[in-house]
């Protein structure tokens, strides 16, 4: 049989990828997995995934319950649709289960198979909602810089991060952006939550006035934005953000992609931050990774719009997608659902989320280039930037900081993830980790950090401090 790592390296196409280096150096490749938060490669060697793979491994791997969920259900019924008024048992159970840990005001789930689709989706419900309800002008969506929406032709623009944006001509013309809640670099000197907070609701209805309130449909916004840092906004920035919207009949959509089903200590993200959505997306937890599905839970106030005049103005609702309500995809959600209940992994993941906090704020309380520590659940970063007499300055993106320090750690066992626009490491391991496993993963990239940072001022000594 030919090597995969050389097919890999001569056919494989991968996402947030270096092309020419890919082809040059080939891939890690990953080959099996354990029970819990390890992962072993094709040398034997182990790894400890303190970031569940793309933030979605909740209940850790090696589960042979999901496993078998989605080997029964292929074999009693392997696929149909659900266009037409068609349906399988799975996808209605697990709309049930969704439904009821939702927040109050829900009506209906729509599936897909990933958060980008279902941002995409959200994009036409809002869409349809307001040329249903005769306010066609009203299709603007707003968005944060550094949020992570998703990298389909919308959903990549609602993202705020210019590299996904770099050679794709995104954003669509329709999407707008503001300032990110990200404290370190945006809040002003003595600024205190409940100031920072109106002043960035105040950008967003400022915006809102620019646009004309008649052409703003929704802002979007996760709960906890993800990949942009681990940016955890200030108390009362949600509460301050809705009455704004509230004013100009502006929709909430809540990204629940990463924070959904249990990451923050709670099922939902909005219900730990203070939101008040019209629509959510979900993705990743629902299955814990194990197998591609995503929703769109759609909110009393839209849906009587779609289902009432949308009906009798469009007739059948056009859209969908081949994989909808696929039932073996919501067999495994609700195997991953099942043991995320039976285990109390909800009050688990808050529980070691404050003891991944702590110990990161120890772990680097002395280290020079440490600009922030921040989380909340199992969900943490640190931000690495230059220190100055002017305050903290970023690195020079050459300089490759947040990569070398992950590297590194990889190379000690330890997975995490260099963010982009930034020089921040971001952990968001299983709700199964345990305090040993999070002190070793703590350890590994505390002294890849303490390497990178001696080797910074070895390079540049005075510049550097």
């Amino acid at each position: 049989m030919n090597d995969p790592r050389d097919l890999d390296r001569r056919f494989v196409f991968h996402p947030f990828s270096a092309a020419q280096g890919h082809e040059q150096s080939g891939a890690l490749m990953m080959a099996r997995s354990a029970q819990g938060c390890w992962i072993t490669d094709d040398t034997g060697k182990r790894h400890l995934d303190a970031m569940a793979g793309l933030w979605c491994v909740n209940v850790g791997y090696g589960r042979e319950r999901i496993a078998d969920a989605l080997a029964d259900q292929a074999r009693k019924l392997s696929y149909f649709h659900g266009f037409s008024s068609m349906a399988t048992e799975p996808a209605a159970i697990l709309a049930e289960r969704v439904m009821a840990k939702a927040p109050s005001g829900f009506s209906k789930i729509f599936f897909g198979a990933s958060g980008s689709d279902a941002n995409d989706t959200q994009a036409k419900l809002v869409w349809y909602y307001n040329n249903a309800r005769g306010k066609p002008e009203k299709k603007k969506i707003i968005a944060r810089d550094r949020g992570y929406h998703g990298v389909t032709v919308l959903s990549g623009g609602l993202t705020g991060l210019p590299g996904l944006h770099a050679g794709f001509d995104l954003p669509l013309p329709m999407i707008r952006h503001v300032s990110a809640p990200h404290g370190i670099w945006t809040r002003l000197e003595g600024e205190e939550d409940a100031a920072f907070s109106a002043r960035l609701a105040q950008e967003l209805e400022n915006t809102i006035l620019a646009e004309g309130p008649e052409t703003v449909a929704a802002f979007i916004a996760e709960p906890v934005m993800g990949a942009g840092g681990v940016i955890v906004p200030p108390e009362g920035y949600f509460p301050a953000i809705q009455a704004v919207l509230d004013r100009y009949d502006v929709l909430l959509i809540a990204d629940e992609v990463i924070c959904g089903f249990g990451r923050l200590g709670s099922w939902f993200g909005a219900q730990a931050m203070g939101m008040s959505p019209d629509l959510m997306s979900v993705a990743k937890g629902i299955t814990s990774g194990y197998a591609p599905l995503s929703g769109v839970l759609v909110g009393d106030k839209v849906w009587q719009v779609i289902s009432g005049e949308g009906a009798a103005k469009y007739g059948a609702f056009g859209h969908g997608y081949t994989y909808t309500a696929h039932p073996v995809m919501a067999a495994a959600a609700l195997a991953n659902l099942d043991i995320v209940e039976e285990e109390n992994l909800v009050t688990r993941a808050g529980e070691m989320g404050d003891y991944l906090n702590a110990a990161l704020a120890r772990a680097f309380a002395d280290l020079p280039i440490v600009a922030e520590v921040r989380g909340k659940g199992l969900m943490a970063a640190v931000e690495f930037a230059r220190p100055s007499k002017q305050g903290w300055q970023k690195f020079d993106p050459s300089l490759q900081v947040g990569p070398r320090i992950v590297r590194a750690a990889l190379n000690d066992g330890v997975i995490s993830r260099a963010l982009p626009n930034g020089d921040a490491v971001s952990f968001s391991p299983p709700f199964t980790i345990t305090p040993e496993e999070i002190d070793l993963a703590v350890s590994t990239v505390r002294k890849a950090a303490g390497a990178v940072c001696d080797a910074l001022r070895a390079d540049d000594a005075h510049a550097f401090l």
